[in-house]
C-alpha cells in the first residue's frame, strides 16, 4: 500500500476548501438574483432610506381619485408623480394577490375564458409605506381604455394581448384586441408604459413559492409601488406630462361626499359569466365600518399582505357590451368591452343602491356616472371598485 504523503493530504485540503468555498459563494449568488431581499411581513415595509413620510399630521388633504382623506406629507408625496395602473391577475393560482387592499380604484373585467383580470390603481393610499403588488399580468385594450382616462397612467404590466404580422396571430379585423401595438400606437413607450419584458429584475421577480406552495410561471411576477415609481423618476414620468404640464390639469376627479349609512341593502352578488362560479363575487355589507367586504369564488378575498379582507366604499356595476374580438388568435380567446358611448349602472353606497347611467365621449374621456334624472354620481370617500359586467347579467341585491 502506497503511503499518503502531507504534501498531498495538504493538496486534497485544499481542494476541498476551494470546492466548498466556491459552492457557498455560487448559492449565494443564485439566491441574490433569483428574488430580491424582502420584508418579513411582506408588505407596509420600509425603503432603504426608512420610511420616508411622517403621516402623523391632520389628515385634511383629499385624493383626487376616490375622495379619502390623506396629510399633507402624503399630497406633496403624490404631487410629484402619476398614477399607477397595475394589470393583477385573478386566476385560482393567483390567490390571494398582494396589494388589493391599498388601491384606491380598482376596475375589474374578464381578460378570457371567463377569468377576470383587476387593473388596480395605487396612487393616494400607498405613499408612506411600499406595496408589494401582485401577480402582474398582461395588458388587454379595455384596460389601456381605462388607464387613458388618468393622464394616462403609469401602465405596469407583463406583455399583452398583441398582432403577429408573420403568423396572422391577433392581426385579423385590424387587431382590434392588439393591446401591445395600441400602447405603441399611443406613444406611451416613452411616456408612461411600464412592461415587465423591458424592465425585468429588479424592478419585477418572480416567486414560485409565494402562497405556500409552487405555481405556474405565468402567476408569479410581482412589483412594488416604489420601484415603479423610481423607474419612471428616471424616465423624468413624473406629475409632469410630455407637453410640461401636470397630468392632472386634463384630469376630471369625480364627486365626493362623507359617508350616511344606514341602507338596508346587505349583500351584492353576480358572476361574470354563469359557467364560472370560481369567478363569481358577493359583497357583504358591514354597516360599522360602512364599507363592503369581498367574497372571491365563495371565500372571503384576502390579500396577503395584511391577511385582512379586501374591502371598498363604492361597489359600481357599470354593464358593457362584451364580444368577442375575431382577431384570428388560437380559440379567439380575446375579448372587447365597450368601453365608450353610454350605459347603464348600478352604484351601491352606504347599503343602498342607485340606478345610474355612464357615459364616455373617447379613450381619453373620463367615464361619468350619473343618476337616472341626470346629476353626477357622489361617490363616498375610500376605494371605488368598478366591475365591468356583460350587458344583461343578473346582479342579486
Amino acid at each position: 500500500m502506497k503511503k499518503i504523503t502531507s504534501d498531498k493530504i495538504f493538496a486534497i485540503l485544499a481542494f476541498l476548501g476551494i470546492y466548498l468555498l466556491s459552492t457557498g459563494v455560487s448559492y449565494a449568488v443564485f439566491n441574490h438574483y433569483a428574488k430580491p431581499s424582502m420584508p418579513k411581513d411582506g408588505f407596509a415595509i420600509e425603503t432603504e432610506e426608512g420610511l420616508r413620510l411622517d403621516v402623523t399630521g391632520p389628515k385634511d388633504k383629499e385624493c383626487p381619485l376616490n375622495g379619502k382623506m390623506f396629510t399633507k406629507e402624503e399630497e406633496e408625496s403624490w404631487s410629484k408623480r402619476r398614477p399607477l395602473f397595475v394589470m393583477i391577475e385573478n386566476h385560482e393560482e393567483a390567490r390571494p394577490q398582494s396589494g388589493l387592499s391599498k388601491t384606491d380604484i380598482v376596475y375589474e373585467a374578464v381578460a378570457e375564458g371567463g377569468i377576470t383580470r383587476f387593473g388596480a390603481i395605487f396612487y393616494c393610499d400607498t405613499q408612506a409605506k411600499e406595496t408589494i403588488m401582485g401577480p402582474v399580468r398582461s395588458a388587454r385594450t379595455y384596460f389601456v381604455d381605462w388607464a387613458s382616462e388618468y393622464g394616462p397612467a403609469l401602465y405596469a404590466h407583463v406583455g399583452g394581448a398583441h398582432c403577429d404580422p408573420q403568423t396572422s396571430e391577433g392581426c385579423l379585423n385590424g387587431g382590434r384586441a392588439d393591446a401591445l401595438g395600441q400602447i405603441y400606437d399611443y406613444g406611451w413607450e416613452g411616456e408612461n408604459d411600464l412592461n415587465q419584458f423591458s424592465l425585468g429584475y429588479p424592478t419585477f421577480w418572480r416567486d414560485y413559492e409565494r402562497i405556500g406552495h409552487t405555481v405556474a410561471t405565468e402567476h408569479t411576477m410581482y412589483s412594488t409601488t416604489e420601484k415603479l415609481w423610481k423607474v419612471a423618476d428616471k424616465r423624468d414620468w413624473t406629475n409632469l406630462d410630455p407637453e410640461e404640464g401636470e397630468w392632472i390639469d386634463n384630469f376630471t376627479p369625480w364627486s365626493f361626499k362623507d359617508g350616511e349609512p344606514g341602507g338596508s341593502v346587505n349583500s351584492i352578488s353576480f358572476g361574470f359569466w354563469d359557467e364560472y362560479k370560481d369567478y363569481g363575487v358577493k359583497w357583504e355589507y358591514d354597516s360599522g365600518n360602512n364599507e363592503y367586504k369581498r367574497v372571491n369564488g365563495g371565500e372571503a378575498h384576502k390579500d396577503l399582505n395584511t391577511d385582512s379582507q379586501v374591502t371598498t366604499k363604492n361597489v359600481v356595476i357599470q354593464f358593457a357590451k362584451e364580444s368577442p374580438a375575431n382577431d384570428g388568435y388560437p380559440g379567439n380567446v380575446h375579448l372587447l368591452y365597450g368601453t365608450t358611448g353610454t350605459g347603464k349602472a348600478l352604484v351601491f353606497q352606504d347599503g343602498k343602491v342607485v340606478k345610474a347611467n355612464w357615459s364616455k365621449k373617447n379613450r381619453i374621456g373620463r367615464t361619468v356616472f350619473t343618476t337616472e334624472g341626470g346629476s353626477e354620481i357622489e361617490f363616498v370617500r375610500g376605494r371605488i371598485w368598478i366591475e365591468v359586467l356583460p350587458t344583461g347579467t343578473d346582479v342579486n341585491y
